[in-house]
């Protein structure tokens, strides 16, 4: 009897699992795919780092992955200097307010929000955590919500032994550290987090990606 339900619980978590990996894009992104927006207006992000630079260094990184994905984007030297003009420059006002006054603005179907939570060099390395919302500028509801807490291990090692090779792989690890420029793992975590956006009207997967299998909303990730 006892191995009859062992059994059991053991096809149920199979089963469990098979589920959890068969989430398509279209069922994790339905809005996504239900409003099909085709312009996109980058917001600058919010900071809650104490990084004071992050801002300005994230705002120049992200209109890339999107319109690789398929997106128009509207040019964000264009959207920063009218955004700056209106006082509408700290994203955090607009969060949770009404967004049809970027669609009669800039004619954008969906704003995108970034959320910096860490940026910042710990040990040998850069660690950054920060969250992606796309929403609608006609309903206001999220389309797309993901987040990466990613760091990127600049460690060296240069393969030699013994405690003179560590002394030397650690003042490498350090000089590379110093000297990469933070935007290096802010780009990594857009790709990690991007990377599984439904396709837009400018790509050729466009509603051809909807049995895609997605990943999980929120990755966490160490890359060297």
């Amino acid at each position: 009897m006892k191995r009859i339900i062992y059994f059991i619980i053991l096809c149920c978590m199979i089963g469990s699992c098979g589920t959890l990996n068969t989430v398509t894009r279209e069922s994790q992104y339905a809005k996504m795919y239900e409003e099909k927006p085709v312009t996109l207006l980058v917001m600058p992000p919010i900071n809650n780092s104490t990084n004071v630079e992050a801002k300005d260094l994230l705002y120049t990184s992200i209109s890339r992955p999107l319109v690789e994905a398929g997106y128009y984007v509207i040019p964000p030297l264009l959207a920063m200097d009218v955004l700056k003009a209106e006082s509408a420059y700290d994203s955090e006002m607009f969060f949770d307010a009404p967004l049809s006054v970027f669609n009669n603005y800039f004619g954008a179907d969906a704003v995108v929000f970034s959320v910096i939570d860490t940026w910042a060099k710990k040990g040998l390395g850069i660690e950054t955590k920060i969250r992606y919302v796309i929403k609608s500028a006609y309903t206001n509801e999220i389309l797309f919500d993901r987040s990466c807490d990613l760091y990127l291990d600049l460690s060296v090692d240069s393969g030699a032994d013994g405690l003179l090779g560590a002394l030397v792989d650690l003042a490498a690890s350090a000089i590379n550290t110093a000297a990469t420029d933070h935007i290096t793992a802010a780009r990594k975590a857009n790709y990690f987090i991007l990377r599984d956006i439904p396709r837009g009207k400018y790509s050729p997967e466009y509603m051809l990606d909807k049995e895609t299998i997605a990943e999980t909303k929120d990755i966490v990730a160490n890359v060297k």
